[in-house]
């Protein structure tokens, strides 16, 4: 089944060279009609496009995740 993914919100930190990890909410709609909702990790390059990893986001260390998570909780994410 196929997916689109509608990004509801995201948080990110930068790193060299201007790729970013993003933290997201959104919301994946399928092909037969049904969506859930949901977080991802994801990269962003230097051209502000999306790199899809097969459903992978490497995140190179906890301090980022922890990072990531608490500016989400800082602006309301529920």
């Amino acid at each position: 089944m196929k997916a689109n993914v509608a990004i509801e919100k995201e948080v990110s930190v930068k790193f060299t060279g201007d790729w970013t990890l993003n933290f997201q909410k959104v919301v994946y709609q399928y092909s037969d009609g049904t969506s859930d909702r949901g977080y991802r990790f994801i990269w962003r390059r230097p051209d502000g496009h999306l790199q899809a990893a097969r459903g992978q986001a490497r995140i190179p260390e906890r301090k980022y995740l922890e990072e990531l998570t608490a500016k989400a909780e800082a602006q309301g994410w529920y």
